[in-house]
């Protein structure tokens, strides 16, 4: 077994005792990076380990790791990024060592295991990579299809070219938020089926969506594009991500040139950002394309992940969420491979840090459908919370949670809440 596949062994087990149940989201093999703060201390880079965070700008500091001087003492994973894969799988394998059960380096240091181990209750996440860019997919054939059968002819619902190109649209960075930050609904233009012309209000129709997202790691040159076989080399990681969607401007709006406001007030993504390499166990593959994609969009081998995921709502006041969705990343259609290769194929240049999140990800039960449009039919028919309550779509003081995690031998690997709680619009004249 090779030195990067001891990182993710099942059997692997750490001193820190919260990281070995069987339930753990951080255990051993998992390892993402975040940023955070404490109450005395400037934002930092750091690892999750149970529940606990791994504090990287002290270790460092204290030579106890070895890396690139203060790298890991800053407010964004960029960086460290920029380092490149060796860097990376370098970094990986030092923490793997000092934190498993057999290396006594930090267990048998009291002192320095006492300040490098801070309680995750006791630190505040942060947004974990500057993100320069934002590019937003509509990759999932059953969330594709379901749209397009709500809104156009159902023998029709996919366009001629869906399943010819991963469908994207360039969306607003500026508004990508860290989980647990409030989300303001927004105000636009709604048409009214029975009006001549718009009105001016709060959006109605708020939803979530239910995505993951990449990070990219390893930028390309303007005018050179990403080879398919080789974009995953590209990719550092995966955020889970809620593009909050307000569906009544969407539908105004997006004609001739697609969504604006409807999309651009918040986009929220996890705080952890889980690795390539402790995904990479989980590797499956993807649906059968049909009909066989273009040359520049071919790639053998499997390219989609096994991670389950889930959409909870929980009303203001409510003791517990609902769990609303049930689904997984590896039916969609087109892979992150293919989203990238697609993206610089024209010459378009990407940077350290940029997002791509896949599109709704739903998929063939009704229980795996990532967006309230669908579960709902655009409102028809609202669904019933734990409490009794209905909702067609989201209303003020709901909190919507994704989650998501990889099931391995024994552990698994997890990314941690991704969640907001929705407040009332601004009052606008």
């Amino acid at each position: 077994m090779s030195q990067q596949d001891m990182t993710t062994a099942p059997d692997l087990k750490s001193w820190v005792e919260s990281a070995n149940s069987a339930d753990a989201e951080f255990p051993i093999q998992n390892l993402p990076y975040g940023v955070f703060s404490t109450k005395n201390g400037a934002p930092r880079v750091g690892v999750a380990i149970g529940d606990s965070i791994l504090d990287l700008a002290l270790l460092s500091a204290e030579g106890a790791l070895k890396c690139k001087a203060d790298i890991f003492a800053r407010a964004s994973l960029n960086d460290f990024i920029a380092e490149g894969p060796a860097a990376w799988r370098s970094v990986r394998e030092q923490i793997s060592a000092l934190l498993s059960a057999s290396n006594q380096t930090l267990q048998g240091n009291a002192a320095l295991r006492a300040t490098a181990l801070v309680p995750q209750a006791e630190a505040t996440m942060l947004l974990p990579v500057d993100i320069p860019g934002y590019t937003d997919f509509y990759s999932s054939k059953e969330h594709a299809t379901n749209v397009g059968m709500l809104f156009r002819d159902p023998k029709n619902a996919l366009l001629p070219n869906w399943s010819e190109i991963p469908i994207g649209y360039n969306g607003r960075a500026s508004s990508v938020i860290v989980s647990g930050t409030p989300v303001r609904r927004p105000n636009g233009q709604i048409k009214p089926p029975d009006q001549d012309r718009p009105v001016f209000g709060a959006c109605r129709k708020l939803d979530l969506e239910l995505e993951t997202g990449f990070i990219v790691g390893v930028p390309n040159a303007l005018g050179e594009p990403i080879p398919c076989e080789e974009a995953e080399k590209h990719i550092f990681g995966m955020v889970l991500l809620n593009d909050w969607s307000a569906r009544d401007f969407q539908a105004w709006e997006y004609v001739p040139l697609g969504p604006f406001n409807a999309k651009t007030f918040a986009t929220t993504i996890s705080p952890w950002v889980v690795t390539m390499d402790a995904l990479a166990p989980f590797r499956t593959a993807q649906p059968k394309q049909d009909p066989q994609p273009l040359a520049y969009l071919q790639h053998g081998g499997e390219h989609a992940f096994d991670i389950q995921l889930e959409a909870q709502l929980r009303p203001q006041g409510a003791a517990e969420p609902t769990t609303i969705a049930r689904t997984n990343f590896k039916y969609m259609y087109w892979t992150m491979a293919q989203q990238l290769a697609h993206h610089t194929v024209s010459g378009c240049n990407t940077r350290v840090g940029d997002l791509m999140g896949s599109g709704t990800i739903s998929g063939p039960t009704p229980d795996s459908l990532g967006s309230l449009l669908e579960m709902t039919f655009n409102g028809r028919d609202p669904i019933t919370l734990k409490t009794g309550e209905k909702r067609a779509f989201i209303e003020d003081g709901d909190e919507l949670t994704l989650r998501g995690w990889c099931q391995g031998q024994g552990y698994r690997v997890g990314f941690g809440a991704c969640s907001g709680v929705v407040l009332p619009a601004h009052s606008v004249k």
